[in-house]
């Protein structure tokens, strides 16, 4: 499969479980969080399905496209371990997270993923979901969209 095909399918998987992930959640009060900012798609796709939630968002830099800047009280820059410990401190509650981290290398992606696991754990509702491009521990990995093959993108309940 060529890098465009699998970037395709990955971006798709990403969509469909954000969907998903929101209807899933639907009953939930609670905040929601893009763990990963980038340029904003994500970020800027769960605006439009999710309307009526908070949307924190986590990244060491903000290098977004203009049109998917958060609002400045939503947005906390920094390093991941230490922004989910503030949120955590704050009682932040979130009922749908995405994780979109990564350095570009699977190993350590994976590695990381797992490190921050327990971190995000904290700030987690229980019944709320986790949308992942990396594996996490220490939630219950549950089947996503039918849509998205297994593997492809992670699905977890808290």
């Amino acid at each position: 499969m060529s890098r465009l095909n699998s970037m395709m399918r990955r971006l798709a998987a990403q969509a469909e479980g954000l969907e998903w992930g929101t209807t899933m959640v639907d009953s939930l009060e609670g905040d929601f969080l893009d763990m990963g900012l980038g340029n904003g798609r994500t970020y800027d796709h769960i605006r439009e399905i999710a309307p009526n939630r908070r949307i924190w968002v986590i990244d060491r830099a903000l290098n977004c496209h203009a049109s998917c800047v958060p609002p400045e009280q939503d947005f906390l820059q920094g390093e991941a371990e230490e922004m989910l410990r503030k949120m955590a401190s704050d009682g932040t509650k979130v009922a749908m997270a995405h994780y979109d981290f990564g350095f570009g290398d699977k190993d350590k992606d994976v590695a990381e993923a797992a490190r921050l696991s327990a971190f995000i754990k904290e700030i987690m509702l229980p019944g709320g979901v986790l949308v992942s491009g990396q594996p996490l521990v220490g939630f219950e990995q549950v089947r996503g969209p039918t849509t998205v093959a297994p593997e492809r993108y992670y699905f977890y309940r808290t």
